[in-house]
């Protein structure tokens, strides 16, 4: 509750919480330190994703001199560190790199109906956890501003009713189907951050209205995911192979 009040009030009152939250960090940091240079993003809080320093152990190990921050360019690599494009360079024995991610959907699984490939980015989720047109597939994709297994805890316990709902009418196949024109497309996430921005054009659409909208809510995922239906419009079920004999118990 308290990280999704953060997340509330912060796309609501960007500049207030953007003065707060640097204020916290200034006020755990010794006064010579540049919080300007160091701590104080270009961007409104939850364009990209929020750092959370755990009991503030950064900022301790700041204070006590076993850590420091370095704000600047890489220019490259050097024999001893890193040369950095103001000119400094940085001695290192070890260089961790964490930038330059590239986000790949399904980990680059290639999807086929029929024998006829489907791209993700041509297809549409439905609740976050379908893809329109492609049978019998359920996926789970974690919260940008929550906990990860939050959402996937939900995905799953909707897809064992799913199961169970099939096997109790004798069904063998389950698609998501958009036939609203009035649904329009668009990004699955909406941060700002650069990897998001570089492979968000190979995810799944996000939809405006209806089971097509990719809920960042917890609250808003159980109402559906949790306590709504499992029939519904956008979904066709058929029946025509053989079904099952596995006890339901079983097959969950």
């Amino acid at each position: 509750m308290f990280t999704r009040g953060i997340y509330k009030a912060s796309r609501r009152m960007p500049k207030l919480m953007r003065r707060l939250l640097i204020a916290n960090v200034r006020r755990q940091l010794p006064r010579h330190f540049d919080v300007d240079t160091h701590s104080t993003p270009r961007y409104a809080p939850w364009d990209q994703r929020l750092c959370v320093v755990p009991d503030g152990d950064l900022f301790k190990a700041i204070s006590a001199g076993r850590a420091s921050v370095v704000t600047d360019h890489i220019d490259r690599f050097t024999k001893t560190g890193i040369l950095l494009k103001s000119g400094q360079e940085l001695t290192a024995d070890i260089a961790v790199t964490a930038a330059g991610l590239t986000v790949s959907p399904f980990g680059g699984i290639r999807l086929s109906v029929d024998g006829r490939e489907t791209k993700p980015s041509d297809t549409m989720a439905y609740k976050a956890m379908m893809l329109s047109g492609v049978p019998n597939l359920v996926f789970a994709l974690g919260y940008t501003n929550l906990s990860w297994t939050l959402k996937v805890d939900l995905v799953c316990e909707h897809f064992c009713r799913l199961l169970d709902h099939m096997d109790a009418h004798g069904y063998d196949t389950v698609a998501a189907v958009l036939d609203d024109p009035t649904v329009e497309r668009v990004p699955y996430m909406n941060l700002r951050s650069n990897y998001v921005l570089r492979g968000i054009r190979e995810f799944p659409r996000a939809g405006t209205s209806g089971p097509w909208t990719v809920e960042m809510a917890y609250e808003r995922d159980v109402e559906r995911l949790r306590e709504g239906p499992v029939e519904d419009s956008a979904l066709r079920f058929t029946a025509g192979g053989p079904v099952p004999s596995a006890r339901p118990e079983a097959a969950r």
